[in-house]
């Protein structure tokens, strides 16, 4: 009918496409690649287990842990990391480089607050622990009157036996800002002196003192420092002590100190070491 009327008939094309369907698209091989691989790795890792003995197995997985502790001296096998283990305490030194906690070294010593581990506590810590009770009035006599025990202060340390002379508010032990002692100090330093007898650890004094409220051109605290320290040898030698075991007096100004404060008079201290042998 359109042609008749002189108009051209509408033609309608309809194409069909397909695009990534079938046989024709690329998905499948990367997910078939990934699968081949994970297989592989699975086989592999089965062989490996299969392939190797515990121990082997043992040191593979602890080469691969985030955080392996390693000792700078092994257990002297042939194992991993040179040892049955890779921690020498598992085994016995076969190389005698080795250290267990039967035979510690000399660094493993010096670890805690005394330098000992727990199970060996020397003869020279029961030694400073009674010197500690007699200064401290436990035990016996007591050496120490109740005004003069709280000014006193002892701890064990890697260096030795720390007793600690300090003022308290109110109560000093030398003169104000000087080095000249108090008959509470004398008194302090000679009972310090007699207990000390039952010893022959050397001897080291440090003097420390609280800091000034304002800045002072002449800052007089290392001197004051070690006049007061140099004054505890003093005093230590004509209360019976011997002058050869005076190892070392030293002044540590206010650098070191014993509150927060840096201006209380709880810095104001002498402290006499018993230092290890």
């Amino acid at each position: 009918m359109s042609a008749q009327n002189g108009m051209a008939p509408t033609i309608i094309k309809k194409k069909k496409v397909i695009s990534g369907g079938g046989h024709h698209g690329g998905a499948w091989k990367v997910a078939y690649a990934d699968f081949v691989t994970a297989m592989m790795a699975f086989f592999l890792l089965m062989w490996l287990l299969n392939a190797t003995t515990e121990k082997q197995r043992k040191g593979r997985a602890d080469y691969c842990s985030r955080s392996i502790p390693l000792s700078r001296i092994s257990g002297g096998g042939n194992g991993a990391f040179q040892g049955d283990s890779m921690f020498t305490e598992d085994i016995q030194p076969q190389s005698g480089t080795g250290a267990t906690d039967i035979n510690p070294m000399d660094a493993q010593k010096s670890q805690g607050e005394t330098g000992v581990s727990d199970d060996e506590e020397s003869a020279e810590d029961v030694t400073f622990r009674a010197v500690e009770d007699s200064l401290k009035g436990r035990g016996g006599e007591s050496m120490v009157s109740v005004e003069m025990s709280r000014h006193i202060i002892t701890r064990v340390t890697d260096e030795g036996l720390i007793i600690e002379l300090f003022e308290t508010d109110g109560v000093a032990l030398f003169s104000r800002g000087g080095a000249e002692p108090t008959p509470l100090f004398r008194d302090l330093v000679r009972m310090v002196a007699r207990v000390s007898t039952s010893v022959t650890n050397n001897i080291a004094i440090g003097g420390h003192i609280q800091s000034h409220p304002v800045v002072l051109a002449q800052n007089p605290v290392w001197e004051v420092s070690h006049a007061r320290a140099n004054v505890a040898r003093s005093l230590l030698e004509s209360g019976g002590m011997k002058a050869s075991r005076i190892h070392r007096v030293t002044g540590h100004a206010d650098r070191k100190l014993a509150v927060k404060n840096p201006m209380a008079m709880r810095n104001n201290r002498v402290e006499i070491i018993l230092l290890r042998e």
